[in-house]
This record gives structure tokens, sequence and C-alpha cells, in this order.
């Protein structure tokens, strides 16, 4: 394997890690655990879809997903509603940021973390309501926020991490968009 896979190896990895975390904490503490997880891992799990998306095949993103639901089931089943509202959010909000991101024309920062928003306030919405079975806007709203800020921070980790990679994609334009 060359640089290249091993990072998008280790950026898959850290993404099924990002989403089964998430998913444990969230089973675990409630909604008081919402703020923390989407800042340090959703943000970095959109952030890293937006980079994986310009390597992967799509069918591979979304069997990735899917396989951070079922992953999340098998360790606790008593976590299934939560990886049932986390299969559904993060295939919903990934449509939404596919779109977003390959409808927007740039560097990849820029694209990444204008869809992270979009998707942001999808994944929020559908994750909280299916979740813990009511509509809470407060708890929405602040999981945007956060998973925004986190966004943002993990964006530009992975801009440093990835450089020569979104390099060559800002230089191709919207490449494998």
């Amino acid at each position: 394997m060359n640089r290249h896979q091993i990072l998008t190896a280790l950026a898959v990895l850290v993404y099924l890690g990002g989403i089964v975390g998430a998913n444990m904490f969230a089973a675990t503490f409630g909604p008081s655990a919402v703020p923390i997880v989407t800042f340090t891992l959703i943000g970095l799990d959109l952030s890293l879809r937006d980079f994986l998306q310009l390597t992967m095949k799509k069918e591979s993103m979304f069997a990735m997903i899917f396989a951070g639901g079922a992953i999340s089931y098998l360790i606790d089943p008593d976590a299934g509603m939560i990886a049932i509202a986390s299969g559904t959010a993060f295939t919903t909000a990934a449509l939404v940021d596919w779109t977003v991101f390959a409808l927007l024309k740039g560097k990849w920062i820029v694209r990444a973390n204008l869809s992270n928003v979009a998707g942001a306030m999808v994944d929020s919405t559908v994750f909280i309501t299916i979740a813990f079975g009511a509509f809470m806007p407060g708890e929405i709203g602040l999981s945007v926020v956060s998973k925004v800020a986190g966004g943002f921070f993990w964006s530009y980790i992975l801009a440093i991490v990835f450089r020569k990679r979104i390099a060559a994609i800002d230089s191709q334009g919207t490449a494998n968009s």
C-alpha cells in the first residue's frame, strides 16, 4: 500500500470509530452528551466524509456509514434506537452534504465547511428526533453549532494532514465530487 492508501484506510477507521464512539456516548449519556460528542466526533466525521467523498466510490461511502450503525448495534444492542437514528441521520445528512459539496466550486476547505453547515442541520434534526423520540429545538440548535464548530476545527487539521492530496484536489477543481 502506498502512503495515500494508508492515509485513506486510516481516515476510514477514524470515521467509523467516530460514528461508533458518538453512538455509544449518546446511548450511555443521552442528550447531555450531544454538545461534546458533536464537536469532537461528529465534527471530525463531517470533515472526513468530505475528504473521503473525493477518494472513495459512493457505494463504499454509504456502506461505511451503515457499517457504523451496525457496529454500534452489535457492540451494544441496547443502543438499537441510537444506531437506527445514527444510520438514518448520517445517510440523510450525507446526501445533503454530498450535494452541497459537489455543487460548490473552489478550495476544498471552503466547500467542506459550507457543506458541513447543511449536513449538520440535517444530521442534528434527524438524529435527535429519532434517538430521543422528540423534537428538541434547543438540543438540535446546540448540536448544529457544535458540529459546525467541530467541522471547522477538524477541516483545518485534515487540511494539514492531507495537504498534498487536498492541494491536488484544489488544483483539479471539483474532481470526484
